[in-house]
């Protein structure tokens, strides 16, 4: 019988697999980056939900018949050692088979990651890369303090920044069609909150 390790020692080890990862057993959040684990950040503020929110509704509204729209937590399996949890992630219908029990397991069609402060390098260096290098044909970061959308687009290995959409310019896909919203939308629902 295998002995399960604590998590304790899983913390310290390097070389872990999906399944160490999948085997913790404490309320932490975790996304395994190269086979170590790296703790995300306390829960995401209400501002980073309502946007989540706020831009899942419009992808629902018009893509939900052509794509599986899921927000966090949900595991994007890249590699047996590379799990992440975008904040929103698209995969095309047809390409139903990369979809498991376990979660994404393959290249979404789209992610989307709101910025935070402590995601900021996480979100604009090394998920940038790490998508790239994973052939993810899109990546948006948004930017809940600027009201802004960054739209990144694969060219052969790495990620072009193609648009910045603000206020009421139409946010649209040249992978996916079926996306048009205006960022001045989304925003116009959060509120200003108190930290």
């Amino acid at each position: 019988m295998k002995k399960k390790k604590s998590n304790q020692n899983i913390l310290k080890e390097s070389g872990l697999t999906y399944e160490d990862y999948a085997a913790l057993d404490n309320q932490n959040r975790y996304e395994l980056v190269k086979g170590q684990l790296e703790l995300m950040s306390p829960s995401p503020t209400t501002t980073h939900q309502l946007l989540v929110s706020e831009i899942n509704e419009r992808l629902s509204s018009k893509c939900k018949s052509d794509y599986f729209i899921f927000f966090a937590p949900i595991d994007v399996i890249l590699s047996s050692n590379e799990v992440r949890q975008p904040d929103i992630a698209l995969v095309d219908r047809k390409r139903i088979d990369i979809l498991t029990n376990r979660g994404i397991e393959g290249a979404p069609d789209l992610i989307i990651e709101i910025l935070s402060p402590s995601s900021l390098k996480r979100d604009k260096i090394d998920k940038l890369k790490t998508y790239a290098h994973f052939s993810i044909p899109e990546y948006w970061i948004v930017d809940p303090n600027s009201g802004s959308l960054e739209q990144y687009v694969l060219t052969k290995y790495h990620y072009e920044i193609i648009n910045i959409f603000q206020e009421e310019e139409q946010v649209t896909s040249p992978n996916i069609s079926c996306i048009s919203f205006t960022m001045k939308e989304v925003m116009n629902n959060i509120p200003l909150l108190e930290d």
